[in-house]
């Protein structure tokens, strides 16, 4: 491990913070603490903190000593001055003189402390900052350090690692008591540049933020240079399929089984698939159940991860039925092992835990990976990171002697530990929120704001259309995934949901939405013509709803088709059969999935929507088609009962209401102002 710290880019850290106000100190503590916190094998998603202590004027202008901390909800990588809240550090160190100190009381007093009321949290292990008298003080869990330190004599081999350089703190419970017992070891010898906490990670510091810095970066050195050294071989890998199936195959059936079911309803998972030669080693080895079971390889990683992942059956090809009852009956075992080890630890609890949900956070797939579980896209990027970290920390461990992280009470004590859940933030839930969502045609137009307004309901998105740069815009302003796809080519629909059940593991609502207008008297149209526009306006629509009730079906939640269909399925006007006929059919089959898949849970319902600008009604058509009526453009758009515009925003609402209609299928939803001649009875 090398330091990243450059004296031009601390400099400009410096020059650029104060014309915000911001001390030099401060300056230099956002600094370091982005390259603590961009490193993966340091930290990982808010864990580690940082402190400077500095003076600060308070309310009254006078020059205060402070201890600026990191706050929770903030991320190392990413952090800013805000993200360090100043806490009055005389009235930190006043508490060293108590006995206990509960952990409400140690919130509350570092809150009344703050010199800013609406500050973050300072973090839970603010005290063990203050009770070191160094300047500048980081913690990371490092993978290096955690593989050493995660061993039945990890001390000893610690001590061999660091020698006197380091104090070394055995594993007590972040909080009063764990800041007490390090400035006690600390003050033993005060000749140390750092301490070594037992299944926790590591903390350097320093009369300065390079120093402090450098001596982190050194002593992970040590540790990796340690972990090269007499390594023996690990994992020997298990028998597997002949052919394994594809990613995109057992995603689906993964994903159903996460499924929460919640007094009836159903609230799916998002999954994250990684894999490498090191994580699919880790997930084949025989041996898998014995070092994948054991526990995190540092406590706060539980409230992400849990305490182990489930190890599924290795998928063979030729026989997914056989995987998923294999699965299920894993699954079914990781609950029935979680609500043990929850009853077995809330026994000693006063007053007791409420239980929290059975369902695992990482699954281990021999032969593929594994994938990370989350509620939502990124939560499940949260446990796959944090997963691949343990891989690579036990995978070390065990080359080195055998991986024996804290004990399972430790872990349970820290997994149902208030001020660690809440760092989780729960709150109201968006009221898509968990759901995957496909939206065909999504780079523009109706499909842009439909694709947005999911997202703005909490689902995660991916916005399928023709690619290039319309798409890679689209996705990026919509915050969505971006999937490129012509709806005209079946294997690219494949290729695309297949994408779709690799990056979130399945599929929920999907939105058919892509079409193009094609105009012509009928009787005297082409034949090509009309056989382009049922090409993408109506087998387009089949392609997409057959890909996505393949996924449905295996995901076993059942799901939401919406298909665009238009006015023009209902209310054909003069030259426009070669667009209303196929229409009509896409009617006719939405209506077709709602009889035949209503039994699994798949609903299908659709849209009648008139005189939307977007691509297939553009600025010049609207012109030409005012003129030719004698109207003004506002007047033509305005057309209905209501004399109002209808806009794709109102589209795309509607569609959001069809998907939240649990209860309804089979139905159109008309959004056009009022037009009598388009009503469906």
């Amino acid at each position: 491990m090398k330091s990243e710290w450059r004296d031009e880019d601390a400099r400009s850290y410096v020059d650029r913070y104060a014309k915000a106000g911001v001390n030099a100190d401060l300056a230099l503590r956002v600094y370091t603490s982005r390259l603590l916190g961009r490193d993966p094998a340091l930290v990982l998603h808010g864990g580690g903190n940082t402190s400077v202590k500095t003076k600060m004027p308070d309310s009254l202008g006078q020059d205060i000593e402070v201890l600026c901390v990191k706050g929770s909800g903030w991320d190392m990588a990413e952090i800013e001055p805000a993200g360090l809240p100043a806490v009055r550090l005389g009235s930190m160190l006043e508490l060293r003189r108590l006995a206990t100190l509960t952990d409400e009381d140690m919130v509350n007093v570092q809150r009344c402390n703050l010199l800013d009321s609406s500050a973050p949290n300072p973090s839970i292990e603010t005290l063990l900052h203050a009770f070191l008298p160094h300047k500048f003080v980081d913690h990371t869990h490092a993978i290096a350090v955690l593989s050493v330190s995660d061993q039945p004599d990890g001390d000893k081999l610690c001590r061999e690692v660091h020698g006197k350089r380091m104090g070394y703190v055995p594993y007590i419970m972040p909080g009063f008591l764990l800041a007490k017992k390090a400035a006690e070891v600390y003050e033993a010898d005060p000749s140390v540049e750092g301490l070594i906490l037992e299944k926790h990670g590591i903390f350097t510091f320093g009369d300065n933020a390079r120093q402090a810095y450098e001596r982190m970066i050194e002593h992970v050195s040590l540790a990796e240079e340690r972990l090269r050294k007499n390594r023996k071989t690990v994992f020997v890998a298990v028998t597997l399929p002949k052919q394994l199936a594809a990613v995109s195959a057992v995603a689906p059936i993964l994903r159903g089984l996460c499924a929460l079911k919640v007094k009836g309803a159903v609230k799916p998972m998002s999954l994250e698939f990684r894999t490498s030669p090191e994580i699919v080693n880790y997930a084949t080895g025989k041996e898998v159940a014995r070092y994948s079971q054991v526990g995190v390889v540092t406590p706060d990683h539980t409230i992400r991860t849990k305490n182990w992942p489930v190890v599924v059956p290795a998928p063979d090809a030729g026989d997914l039925a056989a995987f998923k009852r294999g699965a299920a009956t894993a699954f079914e075992d990781f609950a029935a092992k979680y609500r043990a080890y929850f009853a077995r630890n809330n026994a000693r609890q006063n007053p007791p835990k409420v239980e929290l949900d059975p369902i695992p956070r990482v699954i281990l797939v021999p032969g593929l990976g594994l994938f990370g579980v989350g509620a939502g896209a990124s939560a499940a990027r949260i446990a796959a990171d944090i997963a691949v970290s343990t891989v690579k920390t036990i995978t070390d461990a065990e080359a080195i002697g055998a991986f024996r992280p804290a004990e399972e009470g430790d872990l349970f004590d820290l997994e149902y530990w208030s001020l660690e859940q809440a760092k989780l933030g729960k709150g109201k839930e968006a009221r898509l929120a968990q759901r995957v969502v496909a939206v065909t045609g999504g780079a523009s137009g109706i499909g842009l704001a439909t694709a947005k307004a999911f997202k703005a309901e909490g689902a995660d998105v991916a916005i399928l259309d023709l690619g290039g740069d319309d798409l890679t815009t689209a996705a990026t302003s919509a915050k969505c995934a971006g999937i490129p796809c012509d709806v005209t080519d079946a294997a690219a629909v494949k290729a695309a949901f297949a994408r779709i059940a690799e990056t979130f593991g399945g599929v929920d609502i999907v939105v058919s939405n892509a079409g193009k207008a094609w105009q012509g008297r009928i009787g005297t149209v082409d034949e090509q013509v009309l056989r382009d526009s049922f090409e993408l306006n109506f087998y387009g629509h089949q392609r997409v709803a057959q890909a996505a009730v393949e996924i449905m079906l295996k995901q076993g939640h059942g799901g939401a088709l919406l298909f665009n269909i238009s006015k023009q399925a209902l209310n054909p006007g003069p030259d426009f059969g070669p667009y209303g006929l196929p229409k009509a059919a896409a009617l006719a089959l939405m209506r077709q999935y709602a009889l035949d898949h209503g039994g699994d849970g798949i609903r299908a319902n659709a849209v009648n929507a008139d005189r939307i600008r977007s691509g297939l009604l553009t600025d010049a058509m609207i012109a030409d088609r005012s003129k030719a009526r004698g109207l003004t453009p506002e007047s033509y758009m305005g057309g209905n009962l209501l004399a109002k515009e209808v806009t794709a925003d109102d589209v795309a609402q509607a569609f959001v209401s069809l998907a939240l209609a649990e209860k309804t299928t089979g139905a159109i939803l008309t959004v056009d102002g009022g037009n009598i001649a388009a009503a469906v009875r």
